[in-house]
Order: structure tokens, then C-alpha cells, then sequence
């Protein structure tokens, strides 16, 4: 049988390692944040990459008309630098967060 001092010991035991865990998730959601800070040209370029594939297959399925297939595509081409800005931003304070959660996932046993 468990005495009150054991109780306790555990519990503190397990904050312990809570606590130890939650300071290791942080270290990790502080790493990303400045990999997205450092490598940002290598983020734009993903964004970009991500925003030509995207375009063409959306524009492909949807418009099947090649005049119209075409007009859109540039179109497309020339709002890409304003989708960048937006993206790059949303990149940069969504990512750290987003990618940190999944890593936790991954190594959680629930």
C-alpha cells in the first residue's frame, strides 16, 4: 500500500518529467522558428514550387477551354508575387507551431 510520502513523490515525479517534456517541445517550437527565419529564401522557393504546381493542376481541371486554359495560367503567373508575401507570412507564423505539434504526435504513446 501506498503511503501519503509515496503519493507525493510520484506526483512530483511526474510533474517532474511534465515539465521536463513541455521545456524539450518549446526547445524544439524555438528551433523551427528560427530555421523559418534562416532559410527563408528556401521557404519562398518551396511556396513558389507548391503555387506553379497548384495553379496549373487547378487550372487544368477546371478550365478545359485552351484559350482560356492559357489567359488563366498567366494571370495566375502574375499574381504570384502578391501570394508569396501572404504565404511567406502565413509560413512564418504558422509553420513552427504546426510542424512542432505533429513532431509531438509522433512521439507521444497515448
Amino acid at each position: 500500500m501506498l503511503t501519503y510520502q509515496d503519493k507525493s513523490l510520484k506526483i512530483s515525479k511526474i510533474s517532474e518529467e511534465e515539465r521536463k517534456k513541455q521545456e524539450r517541445i518549446r526547445d524544439v517550437l524555438l528551433l523551427l522558428e528560427q530555421l523559418v527565419e534562416r532559410e527563408e529564401i528556401t521557404l519562398k522557393l518551396i511556396i513558389d514550387s507548391l503555387y506553379d504546381v497548384g495553379s496549373i493542376n487547378i487550372i487544368n481541371k477546371k478550365f478545359s477551354n485552351q484559350p482560356l486554359n492559357r489567359f488563366l495560367k498567366a494571370i495566375a503567373s502574375l499574381s504570384k508575387p502578391v501570394l508569396r508575401i501572404v504565404a511567406l507570412r502565413w509560413a512564418k507564423k504558422n509553420l513552427p507551431i504546426l510542424v512542432t505539434n505533429w513532431l509531438e504526435s509522433k512521439v507521444s504513446f497515448k
